[in-house]
């Protein structure tokens, strides 16, 4: 059997690997789990994101609960942000299956092109707009592994390091636009990067690089 699913070739879309479309049936399901666990901490504690003071319910709203945090997030509220994160990438290649053949070059946007602009933006976010919590904690969610390690330190270098990465990406992009021969590594180099907000694109590259040696 194929490691690479059919679903949606046709109509000038290329192929995906089986597993990328696994991952994108349960990262949209993923998020929706994601999303109703952050919500049920509204309803326990009287702020689930001291980042966030202003996102809160009144008494009379609350249930008389109150979860314990896991350094400065209540539980389920911790395991919906890591849930979005962790399923966040599905949204590219979900984009990708649903208005793929109607671009000519779909996947590269929709698979490396956005994620390098969702990578730009929660960046710049993180560095000059996100109400930072002291101290810095190990739990601060981040949509990559070179994002994580500003979060969750507050160094500038690595906010520095992902600019860098995200820089990659733009390069990537444009490499795979071009059919650039480099392309299937670039794409490669930014998907591990940036992971996992990196993986449509180090899907991308895979197959590239599996096409080219068959």
């Amino acid at each position: 059997m194929s490691s690479t699913s059919t679903a949606v070739a046709g109509s000038g879309r290329r192929t995906v690997p089986r597993w990328l479309e696994r991952y994108t049936r349960f990262g949209l399901v993923g998020l929706v789990i994601g999303t109703g666990l952050c919500l049920a901490a509204l309803v326990t504690n009287p702020v689930p994101d001291p980042s966030f003071p202003w996102l809160t319910l009144p008494p009379s709203l609350r249930l008389p609960i109150e979860q314990p945090r896991i350094e400065h997030w209540p539980v389920s509220y911790t395991v919906g942000i890591w849930l979005w994160i962790g399923c966040f990438p599905a949204l590219f290649p979900a984009g990708y299956r649903r208005w793929g053949s109607r671009l000519r070059r779909g996947a590269d946007l929709w698979l490396v092109g956005l994620p390098t602009l969702a990578m730009i933006g929660w960046t710049t976010y993180c560095r000059f707009f996100w109400p930072k919590l002291e101290p810095a904690t190990w739990n601060a969610p981040s949509y990559t592994l070179v994002c994580w390690l500003y979060c969750s330190s507050s160094d500038p270098l690595w906010s520095n390091a992902a600019y860098a990465v995200a820089l990659l990406g733009l390069g990537a992009t444009a490499l795979a636009i071009r059919r650039h021969g480099l392309a299937p590594l670039a794409l490669v180099a930014f998907g591990l990067l940036a992971f996992p907000l990196g993986l449509p694109a180090l899907a991308e590259g895979y197959r590239r690089t599996t096409a080219t040696l068959h």
